[in-house]
């Protein structure tokens, strides 16, 4: 019998109707300075507040994108490229001309990519905060999100393979800048013409803690508590 009732008259609803946006993600840290300097220079995500323990940064018109804890017990993770939780976080340049211009800037500053993948929907460089987590810097190689859902969706190369060739962007800053387009150079790229001259065997992250405790063993103990703090 039609009732004339929606589907969830009697039937929990499966999903939001209205799905809320992603608006940021929070970190816990053991140092919360040499954390805002990294995401202000990679991504130039500036404070909206930030003190000793804590900062919250953005870099559009959100309030935060990314926050920062440094919380009494936080302490080191252990076997960071091997723990779960999250891998990286990711922030997306408009243009090939952007993205490949932040390499250039990243790069006379010091700052490289650990390694880089072209994923077939993106190119993607992939950086490390001082912490260890991870940064994909991306441009979306088909200019359309529509167009890049439906190629991950649809197409038998993606079904194949997710990761995608490894790429040296020195190569592809020396392609494009002899005038190569975006275009050409993400076909070169998937066709493997741009690998570097030693691909990294492992894709997971390095792990920068066994360095630094090593450097400073007392961040061993992690985070101490207030000195004013009772036990």
């Amino acid at each position: 019998m039609n009732t004339g009732h929606s589907q969830y008259f009697r039937t929990p609803k499966p999903r939001p109707i209205r799905p809320p946006k992603l608006h940021h993600a929070t970190f816990m840290t053991m140092d919360v300075d040499a954390m805002v300097s990294f995401y202000e220079l990679v991504a130039g995500l500036q404070p909206v507040y930030y003190a000793q323990h804590a900062a919250w940064l953005t870099n559009d018109d959100a309030n935060h994108r990314i926050a920062l804890l440094r919380l009494p017990g936080v302490h080191p993770p252990v076997d960071k490229p091997h723990s779960a939780g999250l891998h990286h976080t990711a922030f997306e340049y408009d243009t090939f001309d952007g993205w490949i211009d932040n390499y250039v800037r990243l790069r006379d500053a010091g700052v490289l990519p650990t390694v880089c993948l072209d994923h077939g929907m993106t190119m993607s460089m992939y950086y490390q905060d001082p912490d260890g987590n991870g940064v994909e810097i991306q441009v979306d190689v088909f200019g359309d999100w529509a167009a890049s859902k439906e190629w991950m969706w649809a197409s038998q190369e993606f079904s194949e393979d997710q990761i995608g060739p490894q790429f040296d962007p020195e190569e592809l800053v020396a392609a494009y800048r002899s005038g190569a387009t975006s275009a050409e150079i993400h076909t070169r790229a998937r066709k493997g013409e741009f690998a570097p001259e030693q691909p990294r065997t492992v894709l997971t992250l390095d792990d920068p803690w066994p360095a630094r405790i090593s450097s400073d063993p007392s961040l061993a103990d992690g985070v101490p508590a207030p000195a004013d703090s009772k036990a």
